[in-house]
């Protein structure tokens, strides 16, 4: 399993502009139906162990993943087997 350096992938998001950064963790098989954000978003994959399961709004991704959804966009997630860890920026 592949983890990744959160200090330094929150202080490139805050660089990016995205001024909030959280961690957040997700069990296996969560499921959040479409939804909007009314900010920006970024969110990077830290852990995930299995990277062949569907993930977030375009496919999977493993550890170090990115995936922005531009804020207003009608999105849904379902995490794999194994759950996943992630960080999150707005702005």
């Amino acid at each position: 399993m592949v983890r990744m350096d959160e200090k330094k992938l929150s202080a490139e998001l805050q660089r990016q502009g995205f001024l909030q950064t959280c961690v957040w963790q997700d069990a296996p098989g969560t499921f959040y139906p479409e939804h909007t954000h009314r900010t920006e978003t970024a969110h990077i994959v830290l852990e995930r162990r299995d990277e062949l399961d569907d993930a977030w709004p375009h496919g999977a991704y493993g550890a170090g993943g990115r995936c922005d959804v531009p804020a207003g966009t009608v999105h849904s997630a379902r995490m794999g087997p194994q759950g996943c860890r992630y960080l999150i920026g707005e702005r």
